[in-house]
């Protein structure tokens, strides 16, 4: 694990003498956590309102005020943090301070790719350099810890958190989870400028059943240690240092009161030694659930389950931690372990010494233009060519005229995403404002909607939070201005038309029974391409959508996902070539909502030849495989070696590739190996990721890429064994663009089977 910044012994003996001094009140006040609805107060009138928490504020505060919280959430501004910060402090005869919490997901002020995008980068340093960023902006304003990054694994895009992880493998999410800890946290918890990193959502929750948000999710063991724990594991050995809890039912058992996934998982099996906080009121729902008899009980099993921390939005179950103590219900040596680590958090974190925030700073660094340029790159390398005929780059010089289509293409709340707080709207770069900042007034750049913003069915509560829904223009005629797009793209040298979904459209509470493209877009893009126009199609996104049509009959599709605060500049360069796009697809994109499940990495089974023809109506297969990308130019992979061609149990076989640019432009490549065990002691994936490497080539170049295969990428859980195992068996090896790359070998591991450790 990462080495803490402040002496571990020094922070235990302050802990431990704090808690020396601390009543059982006390003791219980600090593993609160309360939402903070007082920024509300100016959009919703009476805050907490619209949650049925009339007052809410002021109850926060009084709570504060009498020592009976540990910390607050949604707390962004520098002056109230410190103010709420001063009565906590005065409030509680200690002087402990608060942590303050923020859904930093994607950004604070400066709004990145969304998380989907950034593991589309598949470079863990563009990643970690995102993240940084979100955390110097964070602690700027007094945030101490983000709700980041979540790192389940998502296997049903019809769920909408989708957009908020790594997609659908294991090895590829760890990798995401690790670069992403490292950048909110740095060298470790206190590091400056960084914020606590808090993994979630422990565990399953991508699983939930027909991508539902919060239904329940039922895993097996061999599924949840070889695919589901990986990302969880990953991001505590990199020291992450809170994880939270999940709200479904997980095998039968709430998985925020499940001992096993806390206590015996996360704790004895890992080492995790920081705090884990539930998710917003998930203590409380074990009622709901059915699983708690009454609220006093939810707390007991919450806690006994290894919940430290309960997150609370109105009346806090833990309040009656102290009397459960007193019956003897609770063990108050439980009770003291997660006060200790709540407490150690913040000591880490420095709040003892510093618990203010410095105002002028905290202005000085959310206007940092260095934090858009980041933003920017990130953009450009999330963005993934999905087609390209040779039409992509466009050639500025050539073009009169462009038009851009589609009611995304200048909607700057669309063009950063859901589930972003802090963003300034003003600084926001549309996809039509980059486009005309790049080509200038040499060429005209005309825009027209054509549709009218698609709605969501329901209503979300979210849409609070600032996921705003799309408001229907006034006045708007939809068959006139559907009519102006396609008589200004029958004008054009080329159209440049966006779709989508509206980013209140994907999220929390955003899942959706189909992949289609809302509204009247696809018939809109079938009008404008009607026309005989050149069509380059951007997807703004963050799950897969059914493009179909537009995989037969559009010759460029760009999947920009959505590209964050500087995302028309990035789209921009990539569309004139001023970058090469290298993104690479984090999930497998079906073709129908049908297919789904669909993953790259399922077992050989039964008759393995007619793989792609499961359905009699629809191939079997994806629109769109795992890993798929395009670039610029003419690039390759060749000359694929193993060092060695057998190896013992626990040994490990060095992998090289070359990677060439044939072609006369720089080009960006992602390198990905993928291995296949052939026999063993049980069914192996017939592909599964085991290593990659993004690369930039210069025209003409050749860089030598190296994969190291030993025990780690080698075992797997066994369910027979109940264990990690390697087995001696056949591996194959391929190494190239995507998960169906054709250039192999292969290598054989002797010795019997045995304990992988």
């Amino acid at each position: 694990m990462t080495t803490l910044i402040r002496d571990d012994d020094t922070i235990r003996a302050k802990a431990d003498a704090l808690l020396a001094g601390m009543t059982v009140e006390e003791k219980a006040g600090q593993l609160t956590q309360y939402f903070y609805f007082g920024f509300m107060r100016d959009t919703t009138g009476e805050s907490g309102d619209d949650l049925h928490i009339p007052n809410q504020p002021a109850m926060v505060e009084t709570a504060l005020a009498r020592g009976g919280a540990g910390a607050l959430l949604f707390v962004n501004d520098p002056a109230e943090t410190n103010r709420l910060q001063k009565l906590a402090i005065e409030g509680n005869r200690h002087g402990i301070p608060l942590l303050f919490g923020f859904d930093v997901i994607h950004g604070l002020r400066t709004i990145f790719p969304v998380p989907i995008a950034m593991a589309a980068t598949w470079d863990p340093a563009t990643i970690e350099a995102g993240q940084a960023v979100a955390a110097r902006e964070a602690r700027a304003v007094g945030i101490h810890w983000a709700f980041a990054p979540m790192v389940d694994l998502t296997r049903d895009p019809r769920w909408g958190r989708i957009i908020e992880g790594a997609g659908e493998d294991p090895y590829l999410g760890a990798a995401v989870a690790v670069a992403q800890v490292r950048g909110f946290q740095g060298e470790g918890i206190g590091a400056d400028e960084r914020i606590i990193a808090g993994p979630k959502h422990f565990a399953g929750y991508g699983a939930a059943m027909g991508g539902r948000d919060y239904d329940e999710a039922n895993i097996s063991d061999y599924e949840m240690w070889n695919t589901f724990f990986p990302p969880f594991e990953a991001a505590v050995e990199a020291g992450a240092g809170n994880v939270m809890t999940a709200y479904m039912d997980l095998n039968g058992i709430p998985a925020t009161g499940n001992r096993w996934l806390f206590t015996e998982v996360l704790r004895e099996t890992w080492g995790f030694e920081g705090f884990v906080v539930s998710d917003a009121n998930a203590v409380k729902n074990l009622e709901a659930h059915g699983f708690a008899k009454d609220a006093p009980d939810a707390a007991a099993r919450g806690l006994t389950a290894g919940c430290d921390m309960e997150m609370a939005v109105s009346e806090p179950v833990y309040d009656h931690l102290a009397d459960l103590v007193s019956r003897g219900t609770v063990d108050e040596a439980t009770l003291d372990a997660s006060v200790r680590r709540v407490l150690e958090a913040k000591l880490r974190m420095g709040l003892f010494d510093e618990p203010y925030v410095d105002e002028d700073r905290a202005r000085e660094v959310l206007n940092d233009p260095a934090h858009r340029d980041t933003a920017r790159i990130a953009a450009e390398k999330a963005a993934v060519l999905l087609e390209n005929d040779g039409l992509l780059p466009l050639d500025a010089g050539a073009l009169e005229r462009i038009a851009v289509i589609g009611p995304l293409a200048d909607s700057k709340r669309d063009t950063i995403g859901p589930w972003c707080f802090d963003f300034d709207l003003e600084e926001t770069v549309t996809v039509l404002e980059g486009i005309r900042d790049r080509v200038g007034d040499g060429v005209v750049v005309d825009y027209a909607p054509g549709i009218r913003p698609a709605q969501r069915t329901f209503p979300s509560m979210f849409d609070m939070f600032g996921n705003n829904a799309p408001v229907d223009p006034e006045g708007f005629d939809d068959e006139l201005e559907l009519a102006r797009a396609v008589a200004l793209a029958g004008t054009s040298d080329v159209a440049v038309v966006v779709v989508g979904e509206w980013q209140n459209m994907i999220g929390e509470m955003s899942s959706r029974s189909s992949l289609e493209l809302p509204g009247r877009q696809l018939e809109l893009l079938q009008a404008v391409a009607a026309t005989g126009t050149p069509v380059v199609l951007l997807v703004m996104n963050g799950r897969p959508l059914d493009l179909r049509w537009a995989a037969e009959n559009v010759p460029a599709i760009l999947d920009i996902w959505y590209p964050g605060t500087r995302g028309g500049e990035a789209v921009a360069n990539l569309l004139f070539g001023d970058v090469a796009p290298g993104g690479r697809l984090p999930f497998t994109w079906p073709r129908t909502v049908g297919q789904i499940p669909m993953i790259y990495n399922h077992t050989v089974s039964h008759d393995p030849e007619n793989q792609g023809k499961r359905y009699w109506d629809e191939a079997s297969t994806p629109l769109y495989p795992f890993g798929h990308g395009y670039t610029y130019g003419d690039s390759e992979f060749r000359n694929l070696s193993l060092d060695r061609s057998e190896i013992a149990i626990g040994e490990s076989v060095t992998v090289t590739v070359e990677v060439v640019n044939n072609g006369s432009v720089p080009v960006e490549e992602v390198a990905q190996l993928y291995i296949h065990q052939r026999h063993g002691t049980s069914s192996r994936p017939v592909r599964d990721l085991k290593g990659f490497q993004r690369v930039s080539l210069a025209s003409g170049e050749t860089r030598r890429v190296e994969f190291t295969l030993g025990p780690k990428e080698l075992r797997y859980w066994n369910a027979a064994a109940k264990g990690w195992v390697q087995d001696a068996a056949t591996f194959d090896v391929w190494v190239g663009g995507d998960s169906t790359a054709t250039l192999g070998a292969s290598f054989e591991v002797t010795g019997p089977a045995r304990d992988a450790g």
